[in-house]
């Protein structure tokens, strides 16, 4: 993690949603058999500011969870069908254009007209274009009248803006992709400088991303020992990766020739983790020195995110909510090479929804998410 004061950690304004008396916030997870959901659950289990009042998977009635994640059985919490009229805030971790249809179910409401805080895994509040929709999910967005009061769940992008959400009645947050996280906080730097006139994004990812719907292409026959592209051109993630670097943190007029990122992901045969290797063309020449500065100075104060002295591997963040990136300049060529790394599950998923939930109800950003990587 970074050195210096924690920036991270939000000053403890409680607002309309905080904690009050030392109450827990009660959560519902609902998707909860799936990959992510199975994450959540871990994570939030020891979450010292929150009790799990509710798991919710479809047509399920009381299932014990250990029937379904075998590693979570010593939880005691059963999966049913409806989300508990206790639950203040609910995790989704469901299909596209799912949540965007039932969304007024989920936010629901109290007899004093409270809704509950949302925090949405999928894509469905993530885009701030309804035009977006269509040309990336194939589907329009049933709810624009939203979107402009929804929030990109990227803490180091939008911290203030998910505390400013914890002040009001109705909270909609869009938690990031995990391709779009690792792209966006390796380049942000370079775009906050107006630094990018062209952009390529390799990226590489493990299974688990896909999630854990039995497919025939991700069968360990098919996987294994193999390599695929996949979403060329068109890969979904590409709409959030350009929002973000190219029309709100960093303008296009700031950033000369970056009319589009190509970027082209892959499968791999690993169950966790997320490359991806940025080839740039900078807007003007720019030393070691001076992209160095420019990274440290970006991630000086963030909890999660560690500028590493060497390229990282997807190893050194395995079941953490860390993200490490690398920055070098190719004196030969005069590209700008930035590599990021995290777990799809944890910063690329779970980790991150809870990172801004915390930031959501006041909470130090920090808590519950402070376990280190695992290795081997």
């Amino acid at each position: 993690m970074s050195a210096g004061t924690n920036g991270a950690v939000v000053a403890a304004d409680r607002g309309a949603r905080a904690l009050r008396g030392g109450a827990k916030v009660k959560i519902a997870i609902v998707g909860a058999t799936g990959y992510v959901g199975s994450e959540l659950i871990r994570l939030l289990a020891l979450h010292p500011n929150v009790e799990i009042a509710g798991l919710i998977g479809r047509e399920r009635k009381g299932d014990p969870i250990g029937g379904i994640h075998a590693h979570l059985a010593t939880q005691n919490l059963h999966v049913y069908d409806t989300i508990p009229d206790a639950a203040e805030a609910v995790f989704l971790a469901l299909p596209h254009g799912t949540v965007a249809a039932r969304i007024d179910e989920f936010l629901g409401a109290d007899a004093a007209g409270n809704t509950r805080t949302i925090i949405d895994m999928g894509p469905d509040f993530r885009l701030q274009d309804p035009a977006m929709y269509p040309a990336y999910y194939h589907f329009e967005h049933p709810r624009q009248d939203l979107l402009p009061s929804t929030v990109y769940g990227l803490p180091e992008l939008h911290r203030a803006e998910l505390a400013a959400a914890g002040k009001t009645n109705r909270v909609i947050v869009g938690s990031p992709g995990c391709y779009a996280t690792t792209s966006i906080l390796a380049l942000t730097p370079l775009a906050r400088a107006g630094l990018i006139a062209d952009v390529v994004i390799d990226a590489k990812s493990g299974v688990s991303g896909a999630g854990r719907d039995p497919k025939a292409d991700l069968l360990f026959g098919e996987v294994n020992e193999s390599v695929k592209a996949y979403g060329i051109f068109t890969h979904r993630h590409i709409a959030e990766i350009e929002q973000e670097l190219l029309g709100q943190g960093a303008t296009r007029d700031a950033n000369p020739g970056a009319d589009g990122i190509d970027f082209l992901p892959h499968l791999i045969p690993m169950t966790r983790g997320i490359l991806a290797a940025c080839h740039v063309r900078t807007t003007r020449p720019v030393g070691q020195t001076e992209l160095d500065d420019l990274y440290a100075a970006a991630f000086a104060n963030e909890a999660f995110v560690t500028v590493t002295k060497t390229p990282p591997a997807t190893k050194h963040v395995l079941g953490s909510n860390e993200f490490r990136t690398w920055v070098g300049k190719d004196e030969r060529t005069g590209r700008v090479l930035a590599i990021g790394v995290l777990d799809n599950l944890v910063k690329g998923a779970a980790g991150q929804a809870i990172q801004a939930f915390n930031v959501v109800h006041g909470l130090p950003e920090t808590t519950g998410l402070l376990q280190l990587p695992l290795a081997p």
